[in-house]
């Protein structure tokens, strides 16, 4: 039986965007770059998770919401700083409508 958050637009372009920059190549000077968008990445996805657990319509899945969408917002900053954010703006764009819906 599926997890009520597999069926979610938002859950599934959150781990496939999440993969997407797992996957990408880093410079070496631009390392801790790397970090922080993988960590952003993460944060997206597990925000997303746990304000749908607590019940999207509440105060607690509402903020999940907003902290998906600042980590969602820090995820372009790194692309963009890498020259890498046109690549993923489409996605970037279709998720930040998505997380926005979800929190109103």
């Amino acid at each position: 039986m599926p997890l009520s958050i597999e069926n979610l637009d938002a859950y599934r372009l959150a781990i496939s965007l999440n993969r997407s920059i797992a996957a990408l190549d880093f410079p070496k000077n631009r390392a801790h770059l790397r970090d922080q968008g993988v960590r952003a990445a993460d944060s997206v996805v597990l925000n997303i998770a746990e304000g749908m657990g607590r019940g999207r319509l509440t105060n607690a899945g509402k903020n999940h919401m907003r902290i998906a969408k600042g980590s969602l917002l820090e995820v372009y900053a790194v692309l963009d700083l890498l020259n890498k954010a046109d690549q993923h703006r489409v996605d970037i764009e279709r998720l930040d409508r998505l997380l926005y819906g979800l929190q109103r």
